[in-house]
């Protein structure tokens, strides 16, 4: 797998439970730059411009993580949210604005996947990430319901719909750019054989 950080990309990871935390900051730390809180309000004074993604568990006492995480979001700092929990989500997440959903147990090359999609991101205009936000959650959704669930909930459809609308509008941008002049000016550009 290539990475594409520059070694300078800054991970807060937060979860009161102390021995998870420092586990999942030694796995990061092999690849970025890590911060650990122990608990939310630790998390909210950590978190500053320098942090590009966050690792929030999910269920900590006193203030949640979805609390830390509508927190996060008003204080309007421009940063990836993964939330990691042992909670199986349910249809109250298409609500949450986080970028990616992990359940735990959480194994090495889950974070630093996450990590990477997250950073990868960073690249895209906000109507893209929000796409991948969107189809983030449904797919984790889609591997905690069955069928029947799904096919009931109204959030749900709602989910399926706006990301169905976002792939379209993408796949339009994408035929637009094909049909231009750039776009083929902008493959010329690249050499045909490294």
């Amino acid at each position: 797998m290539t990475t594409r950080n520059s070694g300078d990309e800054t991970v807060l990871v937060v979860d009161d439970e102390r021995d998870i935390a420092d586990l999942y900051s030694t796995w990061l730390a092999e690849e970025y730059e890590v911060r650990t809180a122990y608990g939310p309000h630790e998390a909210l004074e950590q978190t500053d411009e320098a942090v590009d993604i966050v690792f929030l568990d999910r269920q900590m006492p006193e203030m949640n993580g979805d609390e830390v995480l509508e927190a996060l979001r008003e204080r309007r700092i421009d940063c990836r949210v993964v939330m990691v929990t042992a909670v199986d989500p349910d249809f109250d997440i298409v609500e949450m604005p986080f970028d990616d959903y992990l359940t735990k147990p959480v194994m090495l090359d889950d974070l630093h996947g996450a990590a990477e999609r997250m950073l990868d991101r960073e690249d895209y205009d906000e109507r893209m990430q929000e796409f991948f936000s969107l189809a983030s959650k449904k797919a984790t959704l889609e591997a905690e319901k069955d069928f029947v669930e799904l096919q009931n909930s109204e959030e749900y459809e709602r989910l399926e719909s706006e990301v169905e609308d976002l792939r379209q509008e993408a796949d339009r941008t994408v035929s637009d750019l094909g049909e231009s002049e750039d776009f083929e000016t902008l493959f010329q550009e690249f050499p045909g054989d490294a």
